[in-house]
């Protein structure tokens, strides 16, 4: 059945921003004595909150100061706004959903000043997006509580029911789910089998949603 409303998350899904972003959260851990490989950052880091990895890393063992999660920040920020492109298709997407009526917002766990960064670098992409930005830190509630997904519809004026999510990471998938919500599972680089056993329908390309949505 063909949606009323889509709800993206952000990097991954909408900008390539997680090459950059997952790299550099590991050389800022490694310059804090803190190891870890891609392979561990993508199967259990990915889709956190950067004051969540913070926490997870300190009880792990990692000696990050008192303000490292600003400061992170403040780094990433500075490395997004070099330049980040968009994941192929989405232009194409956004059009077939306004043709077809269909309305959308974005739902992230990363910061609003960072999708902001990211997304208004593009100028077809921006002026549609930028009144429905929902941020789990802003709500204090991030992925995967559903609460950013349930937001984001509230937002749009759409019933749970009638809302498709489309996430790339396992949390981002469970909280799609938890808000009752059918669920697409992005994956570019590998099988999916994280985000189909958090339930979701995994696809491949941006170019393959249309079909998952009925148009």
């Amino acid at each position: 059945m063909t949606p009323k409303a889509v709800l993206f998350d952000c990097d991954g899904v909408l900008v390539d921003s997680e090459p950059l972003g997952l790299a550099l959260l590991q050389d800022d851990l490694a310059r804090h004595g803190f190891a870890i490989t891609m392979d561990e950052i993508h199967a259990g880091w990915v889709g956190m909150t950067i004051s969540g990895v913070a926490d997870k890393a300190r009880k792990l063992g990692a000696a990050l100061p008192p303000d490292w999660t600003d400061r992170h920040y403040a780094l990433l920020y500075h490395r997004l706004a070099e330049g980040i492109p968009l994941i192929p298709g989405v232009e194409d997407l956004l059009d077939r959903l306004d043709a077809a009526g269909i309305s959308y917002a974005v739902g992230s766990n990363g910061t609003r000043r960072k999708m902001e960064i990211t997304l208004s670098q593009h100028p077809r992409v921006w002026p549609r997006l930028k009144d429905h930005l929902h941020s789990g830190q802003e709500l204090a509630r991030p992925k995967p509580d559903p609460a950013l997904c349930l937001n984001a519809a509230a937002d749009l004026g759409v019933a749970p029911g009638d809302c498709v999510v489309v996430e790339d990471s396992a949390p981002g998938c469970r909280a799609g789910v938890a808000a009752g919500m059918r669920t697409l599972g992005l994956a570019r680089h590998d099988d999916g089998a994280r985000l189909a056993a958090e339930g979701a329908e995994v696809f491949h390309s941006m170019d393959d949603l249309p079909a998952r949505l009925g148009f």
